[in-house]
């Protein structure tokens, strides 16, 4: 068999699996939204997009080293956002592109396996 899954250093953090309020990323279960880098997790209290605020995405902003990217993992479908926080992100030199949460975990692992500054906010879907 051809292993045709991206080569990650065993110190990335890699999304393995998603489904209705559960994250799995290298090994660890997460059962919350999570904010992903590629050296660490941390837990999110936002459980929907109306939770994400400029003040929600304080650790990304504050990443050392910094992030070039996020990819907002809106929940079960992509939503539009507010000009207000794309424009204060950018201002700071991070890009933000929001996508169904499936998508955003997908894209993340292409881009960290290709050594990219991205990070991932990514909202749980919601448990049936």
């Amino acid at each position: 068999m051809t292993d045709i899954g991206p080569a990650v250093p065993s110190d990335k953090q890699l999304v393995q699996g998603y489904g209705a309020g559960l994250f799995r990323i290298s090994g660890e279960a997460y059962e919350t939204s999570i904010l992903l880098f590629p050296d660490r997790v941390l837990s999110w209290p936002v459980a929907d997009f109306s939770g994400v605020t400029l003040e929600s995405l304080q650790p990304i902003m504050d990443a050392v080293p910094s992030v070039e990217l996020v990819l907002l993992g809106c929940g079960p479908r992509m939503a539009a956002l507010p000009a207000a926080l794309r424009a204060a992100l950018k201002a700071k030199g991070i890009g933000l592109e929001p996508m169904d949460t499936g998508a955003a975990c997908r894209t993340y692992n292409v881009l960290m396996a290709e050594d990219r500054r991205v990070a991932a906010a990514l909202i749980a879907l919601p448990r049936e």
